[in-house]
């Protein structure tokens, strides 16, 4: 027998007498991205009581309540009553956002909707970082635990952000007692997603620098969507790191995606990726390199320990991701047309990976005018 549609199960789990047994849950960004799959999950489960939904806009799950607002507005805490747990998805990780602009949405928002919860007597909220937060560095261990230090520094696109709530995480139970915070960092995230790491694999070669260990963990977002319902649930807390199981080489990332590497010392892949992204040609500070360059794999341990597991492999997801940027042309972070593209990839591998030939020459022929 077919399972019921997930919207007539959702309104059919609200209107039982007596209602689900389940949590009302809050999803913030509930319009697009992680958001919307979650509320879509979250509304067709049979575990869970109701969804609220808040946006800037209106999304497509019906099964939903939806209140359209900004999440800095204090008002959301009127919004929250009645609400057992909050997730809070509403970030501008965009890549072509102004920084500060970007920071103010990001960390004031979770401000925001911390102190509303604690106000509106939500129980739990669930905040999404990345695994970015603990940094890429040559002595990581591989895998790294939740405990691990969080050793990443402001320098990568949107990192600092991260760590500023991560920060706002930790000291939410002590201004706010009572209230659970549950942090979900996710490995490199991939399903429709546009980031400094996903556009690495639309450039025509793989940079490599040298005398660097990479390794590579994805994350789909589908498993994150189910690491989002753990935390929901209650089935487990604490800061929670979720990816594929393992990692590969750059040897094997190399042989599974067909795209050769290009090797550079690292004074010269770091100066120019600083000198591009200065001058504006670029938009991934020098700092996302690191993340290219060195492990930053998790173990997802307290996730594994409550029985969830990755329904997605490190080769699937990125085979997912190669078919999703097909037809993509990026070179040093930025997006090109395709005959720029074909220039960039004749120039030779040293023009290819820092993107100094079709872009620099546009450049200088617009200052010129």
């Amino acid at each position: 027998m077919s399972s019921p549609d997930p919207q007539v199960r959702a309104a059919r789990n609200h209107s039982a007498p007596g209602g689900s047994r389940g949590p009302v849950v809050a999803v913030t960004g509930a319009a697009t991205g992680v958001g919307a799959l979650l509320t879509e999950r979250l509304a067709a489960s049979e575990e869970i009581k109701q969804v609220v939904a808040i946006d800037e806009r209106r999304g497509e799950c019906d099964a939903a309540q939806w209140h359209i607002l900004d999440v800095r507005d204090p008002a959301i805490a009127d919004k929250l009553r009645g609400v057992d747990v909050v997730v809070h998805l509403a970030l501008d990780l965009d890549l072509g956002s102004d920084a500060a602009a970007r920071t103010a949405y990001n960390v004031r928002g979770t401000q925001t909707v911390l102190t509303a919860s604690a106000a509106a007597g939500v129980r739990r909220v669930v905040l999404c970082t990345s695994s970015m937060v603990y940094g890429a560095l040559p002595d990581n261990e591989l895998p790294l635990s939740e405990d691990a230090e969080l050793r990443a520094t402001a320098e990568a696109t949107g990192v600092g952000d991260l760590l500023e709530i991560e920060r706002l995480a930790r000291r939410a139970p002590r201004a706010h007692p009572g209230l659970n915070v549950t942090v979900v960092r996710p490995a490199v995230l991939v399903g429709g997603t546009d980031t400094a790491l996903t556009r690495y694999f639309e450039s025509p070669r793989l940079l490599v620098v040298a005398g660097s260990r990479p390794a590579w963990q994805f994350c789909h977002v589908e498993d994150l969507c189910g690491a989002l319902e753990y935390a929901v649930l209650e089935k487990v807390d604490g800061e929670l790191a979720v990816g594929c199981d393992g990692w590969l080489e750059q040897e094997e990332v190399e042989e599974l995606s067909g795209i050769r590497r290009m090797e550079l010392p690292s004074a010269v892949a770091l100066g120019a990726a600083a000198r591009l992204h200065r001058i504006g040609l670029t938009p991934s500070p020098a700092g996302d390199l690191a993340y290219t360059m060195y492990p930053w794999v998790v173990s997802g341990s307290r996730l594994h320990d409550a029985g969830w597991r990755a329904q997605w492999t490190n080769e699937e997801v990125l085979a997912e991701l190669l078919e999703e940027v097909t037809g993509r042309h990026t070179v040093a972070g930025r997006r090109l047309g395709r005959k720029d593209a074909t220039a960039a990839g004749a120039a030779g591998a040293t023009v290819a990976l820092l993107g100094a030939a079709a872009v620099v020459r546009r450049a200088r022929k617009a200052r010129r005018r």
